[in-house]
Formats: structure tokens, sequence, C-alpha cells
């Protein structure tokens, strides 16, 4: 199960760290508070969420790459068969869907809440993961 910090969580979500409190306290949202006394979200949580807030977020701009079209998200479903992945991808408003190959998918370990890049170029999604977030 990956978790993130209410920092994470929010940055994620494109909202401020108050507000993801704040529904975190209403039940909008699951969180646990752990030995630490810090909040944690459970990354499928956050992915669930992101996914029926899609119209509400904004988008951070794209980073400073190659290909312009990079987008930061969570998964929200992959299906795998033999050979293909299919990984659904939240990126505050916009939803991407990539083709990958089951072994691409098997090896950056994909799964709903686990936080990528999408990055669109032509007609193609490629799906990395961040070097740190």
């Amino acid at each position: 199960m990956t978790q993130y910090r209410i920092g994470q969580a929010a940055t994620l979500l494109g909202v401020s760290v108050d507000t993801l409190r704040r529904w975190a306290l209403a039940g909008r949202v699951d969180s646990i508070v752990g030995e630490d006394d810090r909040r944690y979200f459970d990354g499928e949580a956050l992915a669930a969420l992101a996914t029926s807030l899609a119209g509400e977020a904004t988008t951070t701009p794209p980073r400073a790459q190659s290909a312009r079209n990079r987008f930061v998200g969570l998964v929200t479903k992959v299906t795998k068969d033999t050979v293909v992945a299919q990984v659904e991808i939240q990126a505050g408003p916009h939803r991407f869907v990539s083709l990958i190959t089951r072994e691409a998918a098997d090896e950056l370990q994909l799964a709903p809440g686990v936080v990528v890049d999408a990055v669109v170029k032509a007609t193609n999604v490629g799906v990395e993961i961040p070097a740190q977030f």
C-alpha cells in the first residue's frame, strides 16, 4: 500500500494542505495519523478522490524537458494481460490512458495510487516514475 504525507497528497490533488486536512476531518477522504503524529493518505483513496475532482483541479506547469506535454498524476487503474497493460492516470482535470508492455508495468510496479509522469508525445502516452516526490 502506497502512502503519502499530507503535503504530497495536497500537491497531487491541487489543493492546499488546509483543504485536504478539512476534507479528511469531514470524512471526504480517509487518512491515518501515524505514530509520528503525521497524517498519511492511502494512494488508492487519493486516486479515487483525484478522479472525482477531475473537473475542479488545476494543473502545474510542465517540467523543462524535450517532451513538452508532461503531467504529474496518480495511477487510478491498471489492467494487464499477458503482453500489454492499460494504465489509467488522473493528472488534475486530465485523464490519460497509456498502453505499455506488461513487462514495463511490472517493472515500474504500477498500481492505483502510484505517482507517475504521463509523457505525451504525438499519439503516445508514456509512463515514468518521477525521480523524487
